[in-house]
């Protein structure tokens, strides 16, 4: 996905010039075409956050999930990831096993977050007809911009991979930890 930056100026605009009728079509055609895709986005990533939150549950405890429960009531996702990681690492070190796939698991469930997060706080109504999105102010040493992103459909659908992906990787971890229990 590429990136633009706009220097801020006095007012928080954008320069989405669609005046000419054929470019506010091939808006307008973009975003209906994308707009299945950020829901399917928001719909998987929901799954695999549920998924995660029964990995730890059962990690808790594997009488029931009501501890488990009460601990990742109201953790953010990115907070659940920290404590899956945390209680996995320590569970590695006990059993004195390394999993291969554990380090790019992790980075792959951060890496969902974010990119669920830029695509569901996306300013969507600032879509240019190129497809650059409005995401955000950024506050740098250098001065404030705004900043954009380019949600292709391409880049929506590597999204949409990546959860997949992330949630067969998360099934593979089970399978493995289940291993490591039971030869023990």
């Amino acid at each position: 996905m590429k990136t633009k930056r706009k220097s801020f100026e006095q007012f928080l605009w954008h320069d989405i010039n669609i005046d000419i009728e054929d470019d506010a079509e091939k808006q307008e055609e973009y975003l209906k075409s994308a707009l299945p895709l950020v829901g399917q986005i928001v719909m998987y990533f929901n799954a695999l956050e549920k998924e995660l939150d029964k990995f730890i549950y059962e990690c808790i405890s594997d009488r029931s999930d009501q501890l488990g429960i009460i601990i990742v009531h109201n953790m953010n996702y990115a907070s659940k990831v920290e404590l899956f990681k945390r209680y996995s690492e320590l569970f590695h070190l006990n059993f004195g096993e390394y999993v291969d796939m554990f380090e790019a698991l992790i980075k792959d469930l951060k890496e969902c977050g974010r990119l669920r997060n830029i695509t569901v706080h996306a300013d969507w109504d600032s879509t240019d007809a190129e497809g650059y999105t409005y995401l955000g102010i950024k506050i740098t040493n250098n001065g404030i911009s705004q900043e954009y992103i380019q949600f292709d459909l391409n880049s929506l659908n590597n999204i949409l991979d990546l959860i997949f992906s992330t949630r067969h990787k998360l099934s593979d971890y089970s399978k493995i930890r289940e291993g490591i229990l039971s030869s023990y």
